[in-house]
């Protein structure tokens, strides 16, 4: 029996008066690769933030329904501690331009006001840095700016970042689409190998991407969950029709 880590249930998210995530209900188990898909503007993004309380940072926006978190209701609990347990990794790699790699891996601790010695700082860097796969690449330059490296390791760089805070969650928002396919490659292996420490939610338009990653696909059309299922049987037996078109393309 798997355990569920999020749920929503009658989970409904708005723009002031724009209704952008429609009455939905999903449960997402630990351990798990969930894929949210679907075309530009039904409700993937907002539905991603209200995960982590991002959606109420927006001015006008507003949500109402229930969202659990280890079966705790996430709008009854600090937004910091929220995101603690709920990490996000963005579409664009966001180093801290002014920040080494070293410093950029525990600027969670720093911002919430965590203090660490020295020897629990090294040990959560190295840590972050190797379960992102890529401590090996800058163990020898950790005081050079975050920003000095390519773009896949700038990416790994921020999926580190959100690890070291040691969430049970992580979001990603497209985390590739800005990469060449060598560094998508290599965010793809990644995501696999965080899936036995973390539960990943991963944002994709790429449904070649969505295949290949996840465990479990949630189809979003105009707002609402049309169809959330394992990945496998979505994309060779999908049960709405909507769906269907989608995979094939006769509306993107």
């Amino acid at each position: 029996m798997e355990h569920t880590i999020v749920s929503a249930s009658g989970f409904n998210a708005y723009f002031g008066k724009n209704h952008v995530v429609k009455n939905v209900n999903i449960e997402i188990p630990r351990n798990n690769v969930i894929a949210v898909m679907g075309p530009s503007g039904c409700g993937k993004t907002t539905f991603l933030r209200c995960i982590n309380r991002m959606h109420e940072l927006t001015p006008d926006a507003t949500c109402d329904g229930k969202f659990l978190l280890d079966q705790k209701d996430i709008y009854e609990m600090h937004p910091i501690f929220v995101r603690l347990k709920v990490g996000m990794v963005f579409q664009r790699p966001n180093p801290f331009p002014n920040l080494s790699i070293y410093e950029n891996v525990i600027a969670g601790y720093k911002l919430n006001g965590i203090k660490l010695p020295k020897a629990d700082r090294d040990n959560v860097v190295e840590q972050s840095l190797t379960r992102a796969a890529l401590w090996n690449e800058v163990k020898d330059s950790l005081h050079k700016k975050g920003t000095f490296l390519s773009g896949g390791q700038q990416q790994r760089l921020c999926i580190a970042r959100a690890i070291a805070m040691e969430p049970e969650v992580l979001l990603l928002d497209e985390p590739t689409s800005a990469l060449d396919p060598i560094s998508t490659s290599g965010i793809e292996e990644l995501l696999h190998e965080l899936k036995a420490s973390y539960t990943l939610i991963i944002v994709t338009h790429n449904m070649q991407q969505a295949a290949r990653v996840s465990d479990r696909t949630a189809f979003f059309y105009m707002g609402e969950l049309v169809e959330y299922d394992n990945t496998k049987k979505m994309f060779t037996n999908p049960a709405d029709v909507r769906t269907q078109n989608y995979i094939t393309g006769r509306f993107s």
